[in-house]
């Protein structure tokens, strides 16, 4: 039995990204974006992931910064093309042809960890019976709300959609992770303080909010804010990634809104360039004391 502070889990992609600046071909996934995040921070982590063997490659560059990497090798990773036809970060569209499959016990069976984070991409990557898994392993269960509301229609287009298992999932879930978006979606509710008190009223004890200026986090029936501030908005794609593991990963020591001016400092400098997560602690620290402690 092999154990971390953070396993962090879903389907590697590859990414093709249209914008204004031209097409790109990224490494994406929920897994690649947060384990490079939760890494930085100096812990001890390990990633579960299912991709086909020819894009390998990612996980050597995990291994180089110390991440644990466990694959599964299938017969086509999964594709994910993301465009985005306007300026506003929040307005994208998703459309995903193929993937890896979903995710099975035997997976996690040898893995410890005190969080367990479930970063997929599309609904079925993870099934109940996984989930009820994790959470008598985990001392925090967390999950990115994306990989349950997001389906893949007929024209392979992303859309959220109703989420019959929400109440239940939901009620195992410590701390919940969701964009604006996504949140009034399930609640309806426009307003993201509102959205965020009714998803933490169906059981996680703290939900994270993004919006395209920065993050919200529920707490203790107390409300915390935290700006983004990138230089330059590059790297849109993997933000809510790194923004709930960097959170996850300084939540283990620290409190809600300690973690959460980590996370949102972390998440502005990934989006200045495509890609994971890449500058070092001194950078974010540089940038707390500049933008959130001054």
């Amino acid at each position: 039995m092999k154990s971390y502070d953070i396993v962090i889990f879903g389907n590697y992609t590859k990414d093709t990204i249209v914008s204004a600046a031209g097409i790109r071909y990224v490494d994406g996934g929920g897994f690649n974006y947060g384990a490079h995040a939760a890494a930085k921070s100096g812990l001890k982590v390990a990633a579960v992931t299912r991709l086909a063997k020819e894009d390998s490659h990612v996980i050597e560059v995990l291994r180089k910064i110390g991440v644990d990497v466990f694959p599964t090798f299938t017969s086509s990773s999964t594709h994910m093309r993301l465009e985005y036809p306007t300026s506003d970060p929040d307005e994208r569209i998703l459309t995903c042809p193929v993937t890896a499959g979903s995710f099975t016990i035997d997976q996690f069976s040898n893995l410890e960890a005190e969080a367990f984070l479930i970063n997929t991409s599309t609904r079925g990557e993870v099934s109940l019976d996984v989930i009820e898994m994790l959470r008598d392993k985990a001392n925090l269960l967390v999950a990115d709300v994306q990989g349950f509301v997001r389906i893949i229609s007929s024209d392979n287009t992303l859309v959220n959609a109703e989420w019959p298992e929400k109440k239940q999932i939901l009620s195992m879930i410590d701390v919940l992770k969701a964009d604006a978006v996504e949140a009034e979606s399930l609640t309806g509710e426009s307003n993201i303080k509102y959205a965020a008190q009714l998803l933490s009223k169906m059981g996680p004890k703290e939900v994270v909010i993004t919006h395209r200026d920065g993050i919200l986090v529920y707490a203790r029936e107390k409300y915390h804010q935290a700006k983004f501030y990138p230089k330059k908005l590059i790297g849109r794609s993997g933000r809510g990634d790194t923004c709930i593991s960097s959170y996850i990963a300084k939540r283990l020591t620290d409190p809600p809104e300690e973690a959460l001016l980590w996370s949102a400092a972390v998440t502005s400098l990934k989006m200045e360039s495509e890609g994971p997560f890449v500058q070092e602690i001194e950078d974010v620290e540089a940038l707390i004391a500049e933008k959130y402690h001054s």
